[in-house]
Order: structure tokens, then C-alpha cells, then sequence
């Protein structure tokens, strides 16, 4: 009996993967002196390569909050995506100026994804609130490259920078109301600066008024889009009368419509 016990265990093991027993959820994944959260998608065969979308969560926070949390969570679970969610040191990030450590950390964060999941790279989605939208825009900027889009709410870096590099696409939101970190706005009462810094670095011409949309129908967004930067690449703005939070149905959205998808809530 022993014998058989032991050869159906050689059986199925393979065929159950690495991460069976690899850290999940409220269980943080260690990563030399620092660590983060994962949360795998509700339907995963456990074979198919899965996109992947690193969140940084806002100041004060962290990862394990993201992997439960419904509007972020909520969202790639529904949608075939691995959500990575880094924690940060003393609860926040070091997003102010180019070589921050924490744009290495992230990097190893994926890589070290990579060893316990099968992840598509062609499809490596950088995200974050508040705090960790600043984040992940600095992540944007230095890291660029090897990015499908940037995904930020309510957060971003000084419209003055210049960037290294830079993701495919960029899709950022943010509140008129945003008393936390203020809307961004420009001369004139210009409300497409929150992205002037991509639309300047990818050479993009005059943006386009799209329809407005909701997930919701208590929340609206005005959506503008440049879809003729050089390169292929292409810049999208929502702005809401809100405040300073994530909007319900916002990153599904997004992840619908980068992986060519109807959006649908939730």
C-alpha cells in the first residue's frame, strides 16, 4: 500500500505545479528582505500563461489588502490575470527621483513571479493608488519598456520629468475633486495634464473626445485619447467631479479593453 500511496503522489504532483504550495493571498511570498502578495485568477487551468498586472498599494498600506481588495482584485480574478502586490518598506514608496531601489525590488517581484507561475510577458501590466500610482508611473518611467500599459489612479509624477523609457499604452484616472493628491491641472485650467508628460515623450498629436462612459451609474467619466504618438504608442485620460479613490469597475475596464474584450462590470 505504501508503495502505491507513494507512486500516485509521483503521479499527480507534476501535474498539480509549484504553485500548489507556494504562497497565496494573506500568505506573503518572500523575496530576500522584502516580500509581496499574489492572488491567481478564480479560472485558471493552472497551465495557461496569465497575464500579469503589478499594483502598489496607497501609503499606508499593503499587499495583502490588494489581493482581497473588490475593486482591484475583484477585477483580475474575473479576468484570467495574476495580480502581483508588492510591499512596501515602512508602508510606502520612494517614487521621487529616477534609481529607486523599489523599481529594482518590483522588477524581482516579476521575476521571482515568473519561477512560481507561467506569466505572459507580452502582457505585463503596472498598476497603483494614490501613492502607488506615483509609483507605478515611476516604474513606468524607468522600466518601461518591457511593459504592455501603465494603469494609475489618482496619482502621478511631476509633469517636468523626463523618461527613460515607456509602456505601450498608458491609461491613467483621476478625480477634479482629488483633495489628496490634486488633479494635476494645467494652464489655463487645461485638464489633459495629467498625462502631458507621456503625450510629450511619445510625440503624440491633438487628443480625441471620446463618448463619455460608467461602469457605474453614479460615477462618469470624460475620456480623452491619443492614439497617434509615434511608435504605436497611445496615451488615455478619464477624469470624475470625484475625490481621491479607486472608481468601481475602472481597472476591469481597462483590463477588458487592453486584452480586446467588451468591458462589462464586474
Amino acid at each position: 500500500m505504501k508503495y502505491f500511496l507513494s507512486l500516485f503522489a509521483l503521479l499527480i504532483l507534476p501535474a498539480m505545479g509549484p504553485w500548489k504550495a507556494a504562497c497565496e493571498g494573506a500568505t506573503a511570498c518572500e523575496l530576500g528582505d522584502r516580500s509581496y502578495h499574489v492572488r491567481a485568477p478564480d479560472e485558471w487551468d493552472e497551465a495557461t500563461p496569465m497575464p500579469v498586472m503589478l499594483h502598489f498599494h496607497g501609503w499606508g498600506r499593503q499587499g495583502n489588502l490588494i489581493v482581497n481588495h473588490g475593486r482591484i482584485a475583484g477585477h483580475t480574478r474575473r479576468r484570467g490575470v495574476l495580480l502581483l502586490a508588492p510591499n512596501g518598506n515602512g508602508r510606502t514608496w520612494d517614487f521621487w527621483q529616477a534609481g529607486s531601489q523599489d523599481v529594482d525590488f518590483a522588477a524581482a517581484v516579476i521575476e521571482d513571479a515568473a519561477k512560481r507561475y507561467p506569466i505572459d510577458r507580452s502582457r505585463i501590466y503596472i498598476s497603483g493608488y494614490s501613492y502607488g500610482a506615483a509609483m507605478a508611473w515611476r516604474y513606468a518611467c524607468d522600466n518601461g519598456d518591457e511593459v504592455a500599459a501603465l494603469l494609475a489612479i489618482s496619482g502621478t509624477l511631476q509633469q517636468s520629468e523626463e523618461c527613460a523609457e515607456g509602456p505601450r499604452t498608458i491609461r491613467h484616472v483621476h478625480g477634479l475633486d482629488d483633495t489628496v493628491m490634486g488633479f494635476p491641472m494645467g494652464p489655463g485650467g487645461d485638464t489633459t495634464n495629467p498625462v502631458a508628460l507621456w503625450r510629450r515623450q511619445f510625440d503624440c498629436g491633438t487628443g480625441a473626445k471620446l463618448p463619455d462612459w460608467n461602469a457605474r451609474e453614479f460615477l462618469t467619466f470624460q475620456r480623452t485619447q491619443w492614439d497617434n504618438c509615434a511608435d504605436g504608442h497611445s496615451v488615455t485620460l478619464d477624469i470624475h467631479s470625484g475625490g481621491h479613490f479607486i472608481p468601481h469597475g475602472w481597472i476591469g475596464w481597462q483590463l477588458d479593453q487592453l486584452m480586446g474584450r467588451a468591458p462589462q462590470y464586474p
